[in-house]
C-alpha cells in the first residue's frame, strides 16, 4: 500500500539515508528541514521539501495540515556539531539541550498535529546503545526499562527519551529505540577523536553498547512504518559488545593506534560521570523482537563488518 509519509527532520543523518528508502517502496514522502539552504537536498533525495520549526506548535501544524500524511516519522534531533557543538559527555545536559526539547516539545506538537489532522499512524525515534538499566544482565529487551541516570548530567535527556516512549505508545505509535548510529556522517567526529587518541577504554572497559548502521536504521523504520505496527521495539544490531571490544577494533579500522586505558577516577576528572558509566557499567540491546515481529534483516549484522566496510 503506497502510503503519504510525513518525515519530521528529513535532513538529518537518519532522515537521509530514510527518505530514498521510503521513495524507492513508491510513498510518497514530504520530508522537513530547519534551513531553506537544504530543500534542494530533499529535492534529489526525492521528497516534497518544507521548513519546519519543529519547536513551534504552529509551524508543525501547518507543515503537516499542507501535507495530509498517512503517517507520521518523527526524526527531529540536533545532535551534530552545526547544532549541538562538539559531543561533551562532561555537559550532556547542554549538548543535549535543543535535542531533548525535540523529544518533548517536539514529539507533543507532532502528535498533536497527527490528532487533529486525523493521521492513522506515527513513529518515533528512540535510543537503546549503552542506557539499559544497570541491573541483572549486559543485554536488555524491550521489558527492560531504561536507565534514567538520575544525579548525572545525562539525566534530563534521558527523561527526554522517556517521555518520548511515554506518549507515543499511548497514542497508539511506534517507538524505534535505535543503537548507536555509525554510518555516512554518522561517527566522524568520534573516529576524529579515536584517531587523536582521545577516546580511552575506561576501566577495564565491561560496559556494553548497541551500534546499528543508519542503512539497516532505515530499513526498519520502512518496515515499522508500512506495518503500522505499535509499541516499542530495539533497533540494534545482533552483537552488543563491551567497550573493550569495539573500542580497539574502531581504532584499528581507522588506522589509528590502539586506545588509551585511563583509570575510572581519572576519566571522572576528565570526562565526567556519564562517560564512565557508559564505559565500565552500560548494557546493550536485544533485537530479538524487532527481527520476529517486523522480519527485519540487517545488512550489517555486526558493527565489525560496519565498521570495516565503512572506514576502508
Amino acid at each position: 500500500m503506497v502510503m503519504r509519509v510525513f518525515v519530521a527532520g528529513g535532513t538529518g543523518v537518519v532522515g537521509r539515508r530514510l527518505v530514498p528508502q521510503l521513495v524507492a517502496r513508491g510513498h510518497q514522502v514530504t520530508a522537513t528541514t530547519t534551513s531553506a539552504a537544504k530543500l534542494g537536498l530533499l529535492a534529489q533525495l526525492g521528497a516534497d521539501g518544507v521548513v519546519m520549526d519543529g519547536l513551534d506548535a504552529v509551524s508543525v501544524g501547518e507543515a503537516v495540515a499542507k501535507s495530509q500524511p498517512d503517517v507520521i516519522v518523527h526524526q527531529m534531533t540536533a545532535i551534530s556539531v552545526a547544532h549541538a557543538g562538539k559531543p561533551d559527555f562532561r555537559h550532556f545536559d547542554r549538548w543535549f539541550a535543543t535535542t531533548s526539547r525535540l523529544r518533548t516539545e517536539g514529539t507533543d506538537h507532532l502528535l498533536a498535529a497527527a490528532e487533529a489532522t486525523g493521521v492513522s499512524h506515527f513513529v518515533a525515534q528512540g535510543y537503546a546503545s549503552w542506557n539499559g538499566i544497570r541491573q541483572g544482565g549486559w543485554v536488555k529487551t524491550e521489558e527492560d526499562p531504561l536507565d534514567l541516570l538520575a544525579g548525572t548530567a545525562a539525566h534530563a535527556g534521558m527523561e527526554a527519551i522517556g517521555h518520548v516512549e511515554g506518549v507515543v505508545v499511548k497514542a497508539g505509535g511506534t517507538v524505534l529505540r535505535y543503537g548507536w548510529f555509525y554510518g555516512p556522517g554518522a561517527i566522524d567526529d568520534l573516529v576524529e577523536v579515536v584517531r587523536k587518541r582521545q577516546f580511552p577504554v575506561v576501566g577495564g572497559g565491561t560496559g556494553y553498547s548497541s551500534w546499528v548502521h543508519l542503512d539497516d536504521a532505515a530499513s526498519a523504520t520502512v518496515l515499522a512504518v508500512e506495518q503500522q505496527v505499535k509499541g516499542v521495539f530495539n533497533i540494534v544490531d545482533d552483537e552488543p559488545a563491551p567497550a573493550s571490544e569495539w573500542l580497539p577494533y574502531l581504532a584499528a579500522c581507522a588506522g589509528a593506534k590502539p586506545p588509551k586505558r585511563v583509570p575510572k577516577w581519572l576519566a571522572r576528572l576528565l570526562a565526567g560521570q556519564v562517560a564512565v558509566t557508559m564505559m565500565t557499567e552500560g548494557r546493550g540491546f536485544s533485537n530479538a523482537k524487532a527481527r520476529r515481529e517486523l522480519g527485519w534483516e540487517l545488512r550489517y549484522p555486526s558493527w565489525r563488518q560496519g565498521f570495516k566496510a565503512g572506514l576502508a
